[in-house]
């Protein structure tokens, strides 16, 4: 090997290097942070990582979408800040009791009483919105029941189902679970929705 093609390697690798550490730091760059809400109490509970949806049809296809997600929810309202891979928020959804709204990317506006429908409309995908409220802190709220619990040793949720949905809940630190895999069973499809919690 000539010195001149060895230099031209090592320069390559050099670049190679430099681009792989340009996309480090603009997908950190990109990081979701939760909106405050306004007037929240001290322990506003929040929660930031990525989501990824994949929904199975029975003739076989396969559609997937992923992104990140933000939480920021203080017992009675709650912001969902969904964002593409890049990180740019692609729909916000606010809701506070018996109302929600969902604020798209182009600044358009939509208001309904199911947060799921309007989670559904932004992602093309369901996603259960309400049931995040409890599931993110690691709690199985009353209405509807949650049936066929298991806990871990801890005596934390681990599995169940409640509102058509099967959640299966781990890595548990001081707020809540951090991996959460909720599956359901439509008509010709089913669909998955994982979510990894990267940040409190």
């Amino acid at each position: 090997m000539t010195a001149a093609v060895h230099r031209l390697r090592e320069a390559g690798a050099l670049v190679r290097w430099a681009l792989l550490a340009l996309l480090a730091f603009l997908l950190a760059a990109c990081t979701t942070t939760p909106k405050p809400i306004e007037g929240a109490s001290a322990d506003a509970f929040s929660r930031i990582g990525r989501f990824a949806i994949t929904v199975n049809e029975e003739s076989g296809k396969q559609n997937a979408v992923q992104g990140g997600f933000s939480w920021s929810d203080d017992g009675r309202r709650y912001i969902l800040d969904l964002t593409n891979p890049l990180g740019s928020t692609e729909a916000r959804v606010e809701g506070r009791p018996g109302a929600a709204s969902l604020t798209k990317a182009d600044g358009t506006r939509l208001v309904a009483d199911n947060p799921d429908a309007l989670a559904e409309d932004a992602l093309g995908s369901s996603m259960p919105v309400s049931g995040l409220r409890d599931w993110l802190r690691g709690r199985l709220p009353a209405d509807p029941e949650a049936t066929e619990v298991t806990r871990d040793e801890l005596g934390r949720p681990a599995a169940f189902e409640q509102g058509g949905w099967r959640a299966r809940l781990s890595r548990y630190d001081t707020l809540g679970p951090q991996l959460l895999v909720l599956e359901r069973q439509e008509p010709g499809r089913r669909i998955v929705v994982r979510l990894v919690v990267n940040q409190p």
